[in-house]
């Protein structure tokens, strides 16, 4: 076998995307939940390029396809392992980079490694998880978590708009629920987890630039947020006297925008997704209104701060409008800053193919979040068009994933040179 070009390896990534592309739990759009019949059909194909690759494959009980490699040469580190990976779920019509390009091009990797003679003084496990996007059951990361040795078994009672848990879900699927420590790997095994995925956000096309190198996985917390006044009829009660629910939230709400701009050294970004309000009347004043709050930053404690600062100003509104408030905090991700030597290696891949190395931070969720906790990880991104993602229209140029692919294996190649230098 001769080694590939990055044009090719970029044509046989989009090739592969779009045999994953066609296994959908809907006809027409690609839908692929997580243990869902599609989910089953994609683990057989992965499975089966991973054989083809060379790998020893197995699947562990909370259904991640795991491709092993053995180390190409003997050392002190032989008997642990890199994992490269991210994940072959979906959300609902979705575009066919998000997650499978990272599993795609851990696949691409190993075999040139092989085909070009490469041998690495560790393992390489490329990994293929399952409940990346949380969108069946109400859980997230839950096969890599369990990788990390972090699922609890309390997590598989979760269950689906259907009813069926994740416990029976998996039992479905011919796995094992009762044996998810056994997906646990050792932190005395593992070196550093990689991953490479699409950037879903504009900055690399704005710099022209086809790769970025990940510094961390921004923080995340999110709130309900509940107002409540009095309801009131339209036309007799006048302004002055109102206690509008709704024209209070308007105000927090603009309060939110401020201080998330506020934060742009922070790469802070503040969202209200969801709103609801009570009566929902044209001619009731609203007496109730909720909404949700989504906040995120590059680390802790200006994402922790600007939560302070909204609160204050909520306060403030709420004291000034006569309403009341409460936010209450159902979901919090610290930081989860990328391991200097994994960053470190991408960024010498990077260069090595003539580009300057963009620096970036992760606004979005990834499987590396429940990683960390096994692992120093590191990500490499890769430009999309518009930064679109989570829609068929999200896309990357094959040559800006041949790149890709060929910066992996350098930076596996780097991690190995700094391996020798550090015996």
């Amino acid at each position: 076998m001769t080694s590939a070009s990055t044009a090719e390896l970029g044509r046989r990534a989009q090739a592969m995307l779009d045999a994953l592309a066609a296994i959908t739990d809907e006809d027409g759009r690609i839908t692929r939940l997580y243990l869902s019949p599609a989910h089953r059909r994609a683990v057989d194909l992965v499975a089966r390029w991973m054989r083809e690759a060379g790998m020893a494959v197995s699947i562990d009980p909370l259904g991640t396809v795991r491709g092993a490699t053995p180390p190409g040469a003997p050392g002190p580190r032989a008997n642990r392992r890199f994992l490269v990976g991210s994940h072959i779920d979906t959300v609902v019509d979705a575009g066919r980079y998000d997650g499978t390009l990272g599993v795609v091009a851990g696949i691409l990797a190993m075999q040139e490694v092989a085909a070009r003679g490469i041998r690495l003084p560790f393992g390489v496990d490329v990994l293929a998880f399952g409940d990346e996007e949380g969108v069946r059951f109400p859980t997230t990361l839950a096969s890599s978590s369990a990788v990390a040795g972090t699922l609890k078994p309390a997590d598989l009672t979760a269950a689906d708009t259907d009813g069926i848990t994740v416990r029976q879900a998996l039992a479905d699927f011919g796995l094992d629920p009762d044996r998810i420590a056994d997906a646990a790997y050792s932190r005395d095994d593992v070196l550093g987890y990689l991953e490479v995925h699409i950037e879903q956000g504009p900055v690399l096309e704005i710099e022209n630039l086809p790769l970025g190198v990940v510094t961390s996985i921004a923080g995340q917390s999110r709130f309900h947020v509940t107002v409540t006044g009095d309801a009131g009829h339209a036309g007799t009660v006048p302004m002055t006297m109102r206690r509008d629910a709704l024209a209070a939230s308007a105000e927090m709400m603009l309060a939110i925008e401020e201080v998330a701009r506020a934060g742009r050294a922070d790469q802070m970004v503040a969202t209200v997704g969801r709103l609801s309000l009570e009566p929902g009347a044209v001619n009731v004043i609203p007496r109730r209104v909720s909404f949700t709050l989504d906040i995120r930053a590059e680390s802790d404690a200006p994402r922790l701060a600007a939560i302070e600062e909204i609160r204050r100003r909520f306060r403030a509104v709420a004291e000034r409008r006569n309403v009341g408030f409460l936010m209450d905090r159902y979901h919090d991700t610290p930081t989860t800053p990328c391991g200097e030597p994994i960053r470190g290696a991408f960024a010498a891949a990077v260069e090595s193919l003539g580009l300057p190395v963009q620096a970036l931070t992760s606004g979005a969720g990834h499987d590396g979040h429940a990683m960390h906790a096994l692992c120093d990880i590191g990500m490499l991104f890769v430009r999309c068009r518009a930064g679109i993602s989570h829609s068929p229209n999200e896309y990357a140029e094959a040559s800006d994933m041949g790149l890709a692919v060929e910066a992996l294996i350098r930076a596996l190649t780097a991690l190995a040179e700094a391996e020798g230098e550090n015996r």
